[in-house]
């Protein structure tokens, strides 16, 4: 069931950098993009960029308005905050458990890989390296279950949590927490693993 996700097409590239750029806060709250400026970025044509727009308007990291271009989407308000964090976990929580009989060895080298590399960003206080690895294990949970629906339902909503990643004071937080997580998937215990999970989405 393991999922690898491999960026192959240019606007894939272009995606998956902006992703991670605004998801690090390297481009920030209600910063303007403009479709030539971005092309000028990548070393390409407008129409590249304009896919990658209208996809990562479909994922919730940025904003387009009539008249007023596209922009970076802003960090969920507080009263919002709540909701998201709650269907995300009943969309993860649901996966997990569902999946929970099924999941392979090969699963769980998979799962371990990235968190591999997420102790890795961790210790290095590398926050853009720390999202990505954190958004790659939630992703490859998802993406293990066979509807795949869910994962267009849980995209939008844990990208939006992530913008902007700022839970943390310690960022080896994160490690631990997922971790734990896995650690519960290993032994077997499902209900250890939920309340992992739990936890881990705040």
């Amino acid at each position: 069931m393991a999922d690898t996700m491999i960026y192959h097409t240019i606007p894939e590239q272009i995606a998956a950098r902006l992703r991670q750029d605004i998801l690090s806060g390297r481009l920030k709250p209600n910063q303007p993009l403009r479709e030539k400026e971005v092309a000028e970025w990548f070393g390409v044509s407008r129409g590249p960029v304009r896919e990658v727009f209208r996809q990562l308007t479909q994922e919730g990291v940025l904003i387009a308005e009539p008249n007023k271009g596209v922009r970076v989407a802003p960090q969920p308000s507080d009263s919002v905050r709540p909701l998201l964090v709650e269907l995300r976990k009943t969309i993860e929580c649901y996966v997990l458990s569902s999946i929970f009989e099924k999941i392979t060895q090969n699963d769980i080298a998979h799962w371990e890989d990235i968190l591999e590399e997420l102790r890795i960003a961790c210790e290095k206080g590398d926050t853009a390296a720390m999202v990505e690895h954190d958004l790659a294990f939630h992703s490859s949970l998802i993406r293990s279950h066979d509807e795949k629906d869910l994962f267009a339902l849980w995209q939008p909503i844990a990208m939006r949590m992530l913008i902007h990643y700022n839970r943390l004071g310690d960022l080896m937080d994160s490690y631990r927490e997922h971790r734990a997580i896995l650690d519960a998937i290993k032994k077997g215990d499902k209900a250890s693993a939920l309340k992992a999970l739990e936890f881990n989405i705040q």
